[in-house]
C-alpha cells in the first residue's frame, strides 16, 4: 500500500529500490492502470491516467513482468500480440534484435526457451509496441548471472539507441546504479529518498 506518495518521474532511467513490501510493484501497477489509486491522481505527461484509454496507455507504458508470462506458441506470435491487438503488424526481427535475440528465434516455441530467453521475448513483446516508457518489474530476478548481465547490457543499449525511458523496480542497489541515472527509495509505501 502506498501512503501519501508525491513523486515525479522524469524521462530517462529511474530505479525504484527498497525491501519487499515497500510498494515498488504497486507503484508500477498504478503507472499502467493494473490498479487505480484510492485517492489522489497518477498523471502521465500531465494527464490523469483515468482519463486515458487503458489499452492505449499500456501500449505507451509497457510492463515487463518479473516472471516471463509468454503466450502459448511461437516467439513471433508473442512479439506480434500487442501490435496485432492495436490493428498493426509487428516488425518481429527488429523487436527481437532490440531485445538481444537473433531473428531465428521467431519460429521457436516459447515453452522450449530458457527463462532468460523468455524474459528477452517479454522485452521484445513490449518493444514491438514502440512504447514511450518501459516498466520493468525485477526483470532479472529469475536469471543466472550471465543472462542477467546480458539483459542489463540490452537495457543500457536501448536507452542509448532509442532514448527510451525506463522505470526499473529492483532489490539490488548495484543494479540500480548500473542501469539508472536516478534512484527512488521506497519504504513502507513512501518514497523516502531520491538521488
Amino acid at each position: 500500500m502506498l501512503r501519501g506518495l508525491d513523486l515525479r518521474l522524469e524521462r530517462g532511467a529511474t530505479a525504484i529500490v527498497g525491501p519487499s513490501g515497500a510498494g515498488k510493484s504497486t507503484l508500477l501497477r498504478l503507472l499502467n492502470r493494473l490498479a487505480d489509486p484510492d485517492a489522489g491522481a497518477v498523471r502521465f505527461r500531465g494527464e490523469d491516467l483515468r482519463s486515458l484509454d487503458v489499452l492505449e496507455l499500456r501500449r505507451r507504458a509497457c510492463l515487463v513482468p518479473q516472471l516471463p508470462a509468454p503466450l502459448p506458441g511461437t516467439v513471433a506470435l508473442n512479439v506480434g500480440a500487442g501490435p496485432s491487438m492495436a490493428g498493426r503488424a509487428a516488425d518481429v526481427p527488429h523487436a527481437l534484435a532490440l531485445a538481444g535475440l537473433d531473428e531465428r528465434f521467431a519460429d521457436r516455441d516459447v515453452e522450449r526457451l530458457s527463462v532468460g530467453e523468455q524474459q528477452r521475448v517479454m522485452l521484445a513483446r513490449a518493444l514491438a509496441l514502440e512504447p514511450d516508457v518501459l516498466l520493468l518489474d525485477e526483470p532479472t530476478a529469475a536469471l543466472d548471472e550471465q543472462a542477467k548481465a546480458g539483459v542489463e547490457r540490452t537495457l543500457l543499449d536501448l536507452e542509448r539507441r532509442l532514448g527510451l525511458s525506463t522505470i526499473l523496480v529492483t532489490h539490488e542497489r548495484e543494479q540500480a546504479r548500473r542501469l539508472a541515472t536516478r534512484t527512488v527509495e521506497m519504504r513502507a509505501g513512501r518514497a523516502v529518498e531520491t538521488a
